[in-house]
């Protein structure tokens, strides 16, 4: 990577050579190649002056927004590390990831813990400051992305790269330079951060989304002639009907790579979608934010491989049974993973360890290759499951569930809702709460895709005196009843 240069040297380049070029649109608002390159010189300058500079964590806690992505390219241009978090976290978790490793500023929240320097989220840098070009450094880690742990805990996941970030991982995902990349997932989502990278050194137009909207969505394909865009099935889902209400009112031919991720997609959202795109233009990655190792499928090969994830493309995967015996084609066990022999680390967790056997790591997944060597997901693990593609960890609600002292014990499941993939229901055992109680208690602590949709009460312990629990009965148990005639 030493002869690639870190992406706010990419992007100058790309701003010299057309600076008319349109580089963000959100909201309405564009600005030019050239504009987002002098504005973040000048606010990288103001970052400077507050202590930041190279290898110094940088928190951005910031709506989708031109002022996000020019959040993250001045930390680039000082060497600083971008560490973004939801602007919807509640304080309690985003003091708990705070302390994992304090930030020398928060950029859009104040500190709970009151360490660390912030500034709000309209911070203008002073007009004296220069907006002329600073020295070339390079951030020795691009991204820290946030994640809840499996052990209750949340977690950060540093990138085993640093800010040389290669303009061939686009082109390896079939962008194009110069493409137009519609933004419909956060930007604190490890999809859409990555995305916005590829963008930036692509010299993609980089259009924002500040929250989906289905209809939005549309017509910002329509309006600009979107070419390129990373999204989720749960987004690609409530897009259908809103679509086949009325096809005529868009035009989606300009979509030449839509690509999804980050949760299973039902197969029926999937066909309907090479149904409107064509194969040619609907691909899926499955990987994790670790980067250990990859899998692609194109439209042309899910259909001759329904429900398939892909082959991988990157690193290694195998699947192993419960006593960490390889299994055969067709055998459900968990999946592991590691990257190539002979390459690099891909990341580095803070606050927790991986999961590994033997070297290989796992996500949690649970899932089967087919005699052609295609992989394919049958579920989670029961200690995580994703919400609209987002992963949640059981313990982590548990453990914002036990802080409560009416709480004797608690369980949380994932179960199956139409729109999200999975939702989480809680099971408490407690004196004196009811399920409003129980949800404004952990409205304070938790970012509101984890809070349980139900949350219903237990007389007995749900836990052995080892601290044990049959999850996956559970599960099953409290998705019989919740199917129930008597219940709907």
């Amino acid at each position: 990577m030493a002869d690639v240069p870190p992406i706010p040297t990419q992007f100058s380049t790309l701003a010299e050579s057309e600076p008319d070029a349109p580089a963000i649109t959100c909201a309405g608002r564009t600005i030019t190649r050239r504009e987002l390159d002098a504005s973040t010189n000048r606010l990288a300058r103001a970052y400077g002056e507050l202590g930041v500079g190279q290898g110094d964590y940088v928190t951005i806690v910031l709506p989708n927004s031109i002022e996000f992505v020019q959040a993250v390219l001045a930390i680039w241009k000082l060497g600083g590390i971008p560490q973004p978090l939801s602007a919807l976290m509640p304080d309690a978790e985003l003091a708990a990831l705070l302390e994992l490793r304090p930030p020398k500023l928060i950029v859009g929240r104040n500190d709970p813990n009151g360490v660390s320097r912030s500034v709000a989220a309209d911070f203008t840098p002073d007009a004296a400051l220069s907006d002329e070009a600073l020295p070339e450094i390079v951030s020795p880690v691009l991204k820290a992305m946030a994640s809840g742990g499996s052990t209750g805990r949340p977690k950060l996941i540093e990138a085993g790269i640093d800010s040389r970030f290669s303009p061939l991982a686009g082109y390896v995902m079939g962008s194009a330079d110069g493409d137009v990349n519609l933004m419909s997932v956060p930007l604190t989502h490890n999809t859409g951060f990555t995305t916005m990278a590829i963008g930036l050194v692509q010299g993609h137009h980089l259009v924002v989304m500040p929250r989906f909207d289905a209809h939005e969505f549309l017509r910002l394909v329509t309006e600009h002639r979107v070419s390129f865009l990373s999204t989720v099935p749960t987004i690609m889902q409530r897009l259908l009907p809103v679509y086949r209400a009325n096809p005529d009112s868009y035009d989606l031919s300009s979509i030449r790579r839509l690509w999804h991720v980050a949760a299973p997609c039902p197969p029926s959202v999937k066909q309907a979608w090479i149904d409107i795109l064509g194969p040619d233009a609907v691909w899926e990655l499955y990987g994790g934010t670790e980067l250990q190792a990859l899998t692609f499928i194109s439209g042309d090969q899910w259909l001759t491989h329904p429900g398939s994830v892909g082959v991988v493309v990157a690193g290694e995967m195998k699947v192993l049974d419960d006593d960490g015996n390889e299994c055969p084609p067709g055998e459900t066990g968990e999946i592991y993973m590691r990257r190539s022999p002979g390459t690099s680390p891909t990341y580095r967790y803070i606050g927790a360890t991986a999961k590994q056997r033997d070297g290989w790591d796992s996500l949690g997944d649970l899932g089967y290759f087919d005699e052609d060597g295609f992989l394919y997901l049958n579920d989670r693990r029961v200690d995580m499951f994703t919400v609209g593609g987002r992963n949640v960890y059981p313990a982590e609600i548990e453990s914002a569930l036990s802080a409560h002292p009416n709480v004797l014990s608690c369980l949380v499941v994932g179960i199956p809702h139409e729109d999200l993939g999975q939702v989480p229901h809680a099971i408490v055992q407690a004196d004196g709460l009811d399920e409003a109680t129980v949800i404004e208690f952990l409205s304070d602590r938790l970012d509101g895709y984890k809070l349980p949709r139900e949350v219903e009460f237990s007389d007995t312990p749900l836990r052995d005196d080892a601290g044990k629990a049959r999850r996956s009965a559970v599960r099953d148990e409290v998705i019989a009843r919740l199917q129930a005639p008597s219940h709907r």
